[in-house]
């Protein structure tokens, strides 16, 4: 019943040319990096483990050199299937070389895929990726001409259109937690996710294979409690001990105790932001918040929503979910997004895209890339750098409403804003609603098909999704119809016959006095 405690190298012995691996982690979250160093070592110095296939369900890196990172080495890795690629920029580069071969699945999908596959199932069964670049009459989510076997097929029950993925042979599992007793059972009290941990290593147990689990401490069997343990002994095979920076909370912070609902909770009055693209789309967004609504904020522009909010005074009276498992609070940035302050609660992923699935989100504000006539949107890829659709797909599918949030143009956009109106003084390089775009992230069809509202949100624009493809809806006062919006875009919308303008007050420094729509279903 001993577990056996390993220094990081001996754990790295015990990988074998040709396995097959599941990466636990989230960004910089749970993440056991001591161990993945100490593959990347081990390699190096001897040519083993080689020709390895990687799974990771979400982007797990720092944008240079950390987590997957570690394994961009040519021959160390033959196939990799994961669902965010942006901060893993040297595997990335293999993948677009094409000397490994490169899938992108959704994030919730790998979950369920890594869950089912621990339950002995052939595959998932699920409506999400229909009708995106995962979609095998599409791309099938393959990356690169190298990349052969097909491993989503479509199949009809009870008339209905479904995509089956393949199961999951892992045979290894590198995972973390924070405390292990000397039986190897895992408590995870000082991460701030649970992650798939349990499922991972329920799977690669019933293959036989090896389960690693870095964490910080070990204490004698009895001494924890068996209703915090996440990951029982049963299915580990052994534990590295890592512990300060090799043992980050994420990878910008050492520890952070309100990502664990620890410590004194403080008020901070919050700072106004200054006037900006950014923040008129963030208020613009704010107005189709509802009381009570459950939300998922994306990276990048929808995150300032969560700043109108706080300006505000209303975030307390709407919860925030992050895909990852936090449930309430105030979710995290950068490196440490996926985290969040003070949750409600943290479940694993796996059950977070249950929810989300299902149509657990009511309010859903994403990136918005590109776009195209047909009301499609691309956050995925973009020539040869491959952000990957990471929770994007199974977050736009099914929540009941989903508002996408971005600039209208990039790369130089200036703005004079003020006493209600906005200018355009210099416009951006690069146009955001194309013809069509690179690849189907959300597909505009799909969301026809099923009924779905979905609003499009620019500082200078407000589209809806129509019965053949955008509308404009909205125009920001002092803006040109023609020279600033349809003069920028390379297909024509149609133009509502409502055509109103964007309210007044998104262009002036006071406060919005924000009012949220009534809740979902009153």
């Amino acid at each position: 019943m001993q577990v056996k405690i390993l220094t990081p190298e001996q754990a790295a012995d015990l990988l074998a040319d040709n396995d097959r691996v599941i990466l636990g982690g989230f960004i910089g979250a749970v993440v056991p990096e001591t161990v993945e160093v100490a593959i990347k070592d081990r390699f190096l110095r001897t040519g083993s483990p080689k020709n390895l296939d990687l799974y990771f369900t979400a982007g797990q890196g720092d944008g240079k050199d950390r987590a997957n990172n570690h394994f961009a080495h040519p021959g160390l890795v033959r196939r990799a299937i994961g669902g965010h690629w942006g901060l893993i920029p040297k595997l990335q580069e293999l993948a677009v070389r094409e000397e490994i071969e490169a899938y992108n699945f959704p994030q919730g999908v790998i979950a369920h895929m890594i869950r089912d596959s621990a339950a002995g199932k052939p595959g998932t069964l699920t409506h999400v990726g229909l009708g995106t670049f995962v979609d095998p009459r599409i791309e099938g989510g393959k990356i690169n001409s190298v990349t052969r076997e097909d491993l989503v097929s479509v199949v009809k029950i009870a008339g209905e259109e479904y995509l089956f993925y393949n199961r999951i042979d892992a045979n290894v599992a590198l995972l973390r937690g924070t405390t292990a007793d000397t039986h190897g059972n895992i408590t995870m009290e000082d991460e701030c996710l649970i992650l798939e941990n349990l499922a991972a290593a329920q799977l690669v147990t019933n293959m036989g294979g090896k389960v690693i689990v870095q964490v910080k401490r070990v204490v004698e069997h009895g001494e924890l409690d068996p209703q915090k343990v996440r990951i029982p002994g049963i299915l580990v095979d052994a534990v590295v001990i890592a512990d300060g920076e090799d043992h980050m909370q994420t990878f910008s912070e050492l520890y952070n105790p309100a990502y664990c609902g620890r410590g004194k909770r403080s008020f901070k009055a919050p700072i106004a932001r200054k006037l900006d693209a950014r923040k008129i789309i963030a208020r613009r967004a704010a107005l189709e918040l509802r009381e009570g609504a459950v939300l998922n904020y994306g990276i990048g522009v929808p995150e300032g929503i969560a700043e109108v909010t706080d300006e505000e005074g209303v975030t307390s009276r709407m919860i925030a979910t992050v895909e990852p498992g936090a449930v309430g609070g105030t979710p995290a940035g950068g490196l440490s997004f996926g985290a969040s302050a003070f949750p409600d609660a943290i479940i694993t992923q796996d059950q977070m895209f249950d929810f989300y699935d299902g149509g657990g989100v009511d309010l859903a504000f994403l990136g918005l890339a590109e776009a195209d006539e047909k009301g499609n949107i691309n956050v995925s890829r973009f020539g040869p750098k491959i952000a990957g659709c990471g929770g994007f797909i199974n977050i736009t599918q099914n929540a009941k409403e989903v508002f996408f949030c971005g600039t209208f143009t990039a790369a130089g956009l200036k703005l004079e804003i003020g006493g209600g109106k906005l200018a355009i003084i210099q416009e951006g390089k690069i146009r955001k609603f194309l013809s069509c775009v690179q690849q189907i992230t959300f597909s505009g069809d799909r969301a026809r098909q099923t009924g779905k509202p979905v609003i499009y949100i620019t500082e200078r624009a407000v589209f809806r999704l129509a019965e053949t493809g955008l509308e404009l809806i909205e125009i920001a006062p002092g803006v040109d119809l023609h020279k600033d919006v349809l003069g920028q875009m390379e297909f024509a919308p149609q133009v509502s016959p409502t055509l109103t303008e964007m309210d007044a007050r998104l262009f002036r420094d006071e406060p919005l006095e924000l009012v949220l729509r009534p809740a979902v279903g009153s």
